[in-house]
């Protein structure tokens, strides 16, 4: 472990430390390494005892290696994951990268419990080509009846598990967590989708709209729940982010004065008002205005246009990359 580390700052002496303690754990789990060998590592790169509670068994290792069978002096800081915890020991005050290391020790454990297990039963149960049978019966290894009333909450994969049943997910937007609800609860700090509530087996909706909510998070809006979309949500179900729509291309290529211009001249009350807004003189935003209109193919002070504009910006919130800054949505009245 230790060569390793070393390896890894030879190879790149300026690299911040914590892209150390990522690049520490992705080579680890790559390589297919186990528990004992993810404890050693986070040891080495912290200095002090590293431990787990896996299914009710304690691991625990010392920088150079060795196991420990005593009590942990401290679980500072820990973190939970699906196959139970992770912590340092340390004693006093945390160093920087504590919390990172820590972090990615659960989300690498994460990682190798679903390499090592049978498939989760909550992925059969979200994954909308399973057959009914099939999740039907994953459901009930779960305590569930096909009636139940429930909802998929989608997070970062790091984010920590919970008592309740989660997953891990490959998407076509990347990894993301799944976490089961079967009653209403604080909405997580951290950004997430909440999906609709609906039957149990109907889990693969509720999935859907999670991904999607989760997609439209942002640092104003860090908990969007899908409910909340009505009618926008079959919009975004029917979007296709490889193959925008022309409206949606439209938007992307503008430039950021651009959407600026666009974004007052659509929420002010008349062209007047959105000059005074901008700064600008009425004849010249006259003039942006009509270019506006001919390059986006409609008049975006119009009902209609005001339409067209509110659904291509939406959509193209969901065609961004996750981690692309997105502007909150502009207002349309």
């Amino acid at each position: 472990m230790q060569e390793l580390l070393g390896r890894l700052t030879a190879l790149d002496p300026e690299a911040s430390e914590s892209l150390k303690v990522v690049s520490y754990f992705d080579t680890l789990v790559t390589a297919g390494a186990g528990l004992d060998a993810l404890l050693r590592g986070a040891a080495a790169l912290s200095g002090v005892v590293a431990g787990a509670d896996r299914r009710g068994r304690t691991s625990r290792r010392t920088p150079d290696g060795r196991t420990l069978q005593t009590e942990p002096l401290a679980r500072s800081p820990q973190r939970t994951c699906s196959a139970g915890s992770v912590w340092l020991e340390r004693v006093g005050t945390p160093r920087a990268n504590d919390e990172m290391i820590v972090e990615r020790l659960a989300l690498s454990l994460d990682l190798i419990e679903a390499r090592h297990s049978p498939v989760n039963a909550l992925e059969i149960v979200i994954d909308p080509a399973r057959t009914v049978a099939e999740r039907t019966t994953a459901l009930a290894k779960l305590r569930l009846e096909p009636a139940s009333r429930v909802r998929i909450v989608a997070t970062r994969p790091d984010t920590p598990a919970t008592t309740a049943a989660s997953a891990v997910v490959p998407t076509r937007y990347g990894i993301v967590r799944a976490t089961l609800c079967r009653t209403e609860q604080e909405p997580p700090s951290q950004p997430a989708g909440l999906g609709q509530w609906v039957r149990a087996d109907h889990a693969p909706d509720s999935w859907d709209g999670a991904m999607i909510a989760l997609r439209l998070t942002d640092a104003s809006d860090p908990v969007v729940d899908a409910t909340d979309l009505g009618a926008l949500l079959l919009l975004a179900r029917a979007h296709d982010p490889r193959e925008p729509h022309e409206d949606v291309r439209g938007l992307a290529r503008l430039d950021p004065r651009s959407t600026l211009v666009l974004r007052t001249l659509i929420e002010a009350d008349s062209l007047r008002s959105a000059a005074v807004r901008l700064g600008m003189h009425h004849s010249t935003l006259q003039a942006r205005h009509d270019a506006l209109t001919r390059e986006l193919g409609y008049d975006p002070r119009t009902a209609s246009g005001k339409a067209r504009y509110a659904a291509a910006e939406f959509l193209l919130r969901l065609t961004d990359p996750p981690t692309t800054p997105r502007p909150g949505p502009a207002r349309t009245s």
